[in-house]
């Protein structure tokens, strides 16, 4: 009887010393767990606030030229992109043949200078294509007209740098005190409801350059 009371002694004594130790080692094994759950959830909430599941390249999608006609810059040379980030806007627009006729209305007005000292500018500059669909008479008359052709072109400067996400809902003041609008979306913009961007955020030493299919017309 003894001895069967002190064998039963001892396996409770062992009982007692091991079950610390397996209640321990039950709760390492939570803890890993719950730090395995905390690390494989984490990229999931970061993918709910948007962080994490936003495209790199959006951020950096509207900071290169955008819009149809870009296509037709050079390459390379003083009338690429990269030539014309390096001078001021009159100068780099001459080294650009589809804006020959806004050069020459620029030489015209005697602009030339006052657009390339200017700093942080933006310019709505008209193809040629868009100088051609005023009647000849008419753009003969106002390119011998330095008062009117200064109006005109100074209605397409804005004293400030436009970025891409301004233009979609847009009013700015242009150095002839007037003002312009601009709407669109994506690389889709128009200004004053009749002016298409075709080739826009387009860099040069001192200004942006919105490219545009028609010449626009203060009030």
């Amino acid at each position: 009887m003894n001895t069967l009371r002190l064998r039963r002694a001892a396996i409770a004594a062992t009982a007692a010393a091991v079950l610390p130790f397996a209640l321990t080692a039950c709760g390492d094994d939570g803890k890993d767990n719950a730090s395995d759950t905390s690390s494989s959830t984490a990229p999931s909430n970061a993918a709910e606030d948007g962080s994490a599941s936003d495209d790199p390249g959006d951020s950096m999608a509207m900071d290169k030229p955008f819009g149809t006609a870009c296509s037709a810059v050079p390459q390379d040379g003083a009338g690429s992109f990269g030539g014309m980030a390096k001078d001021p806007v009159a100068t780099a627009a001459s080294n650009n043949p589809a804006l020959s006729t806004l050069v020459a209305a620029v030489k015209k007005a005697g602009l030339v200078d006052t657009l390339n000292n200017a700093q942080g500018i933006t310019v709505f500059a008209p193809t040629n294509d868009a100088f051609a669909k005023i009647p000849k008479a008419d753009l003969d008359k106002v390119l011998n007209d330095k008062a009117t052709l200064t109006k005109i072109l100074t209605y397409h400067v804005v004293g400030q740098k436009i970025a891409p996400a301004q233009l979609a809902n847009g009013s700015f003041a242009t150095l002839e005190k007037g003002k312009v609008t601009t709407s669109g979306t994506g690389e889709d913009y128009v200004v004053n409801d009749t002016s298409r961007v075709v080739c826009g955020n387009v860099s040069t030493a001192n200004a942006t350059v919105y490219i545009v299919d028609t010449v626009l017309m203060p009030k």
